[in-house]
């Protein structure tokens, strides 16, 4: 029999588990509370419960009205894939595009549920290749940068979301 979280999660649900799962990560017995739930998304309460029991119907939490909720082992692996392109498209953002932590991990939460996993990982070679390249000289990554100094501070209008001129 199949698992029912083999189904894709739609993104509210992926942010749920991945909540759960950097909550969990941050308390000694491994669980979350609802109410961490709900402050951490910035959600109703109820919307936290009703996205628990479908967590739980998925077999992805351990979920009992007003107590802890854990990660299955299922959860975990889906929650783990979910925090990993959280990761990359953050490292992306900042060690590539050269944009601040904030910016960063914002367009991060917003990317992480539009971009395939093969997508995720062409960025993460991206990354290293830059990385590697970067050597003593700095190489493509702080030329990139660079570049995109010079070229925004040129046109604000790019930056400011108007079309060029």
């Amino acid at each position: 029999m199949a698992e029912l979280s083999d189904k894709k999660l739609s993104s509210s649900l992926e942010d749920y588990i991945e909540a759960i799962f950097n909550l969990a990560a941050g308390n000694d017995g491994g669980a979350a509370r609802s109410s961490d739930i709900a402050q951490k998304l910035g959600v109703a309460k109820a919307s936290v419960t009703g996205a628990l029991r479908v967590l739980k119907d998925r077999g992805l939490v351990n979920y009992r009205p007003y107590g802890e909720v854990t990660l299955t082992a299922s959860g975990v692996r889906a929650a783990a894939a979910v925090a990993q392109k959280h990761k990359i498209l953050k490292l992306f953002f900042m060690d590539v595009l050269g944009v601040d932590g904030e910016t960063a991990q914002k367009a991060a939460c917003r990317s992480e549920h539009a971009f395939g996993n093969e997508l995720i990982a062409r960025l993460l070679c991206f990354i290293e290749f830059v990385n590697k390249s970067a050597g003593s000289s700095g190489g493509v990554g702080d030329e990139f940068k660079g570049y995109c100094r010079k070229r925004l501070a040129k046109n604000r209008d790019i930056v400011n979301g108007k079309a060029a001129t």
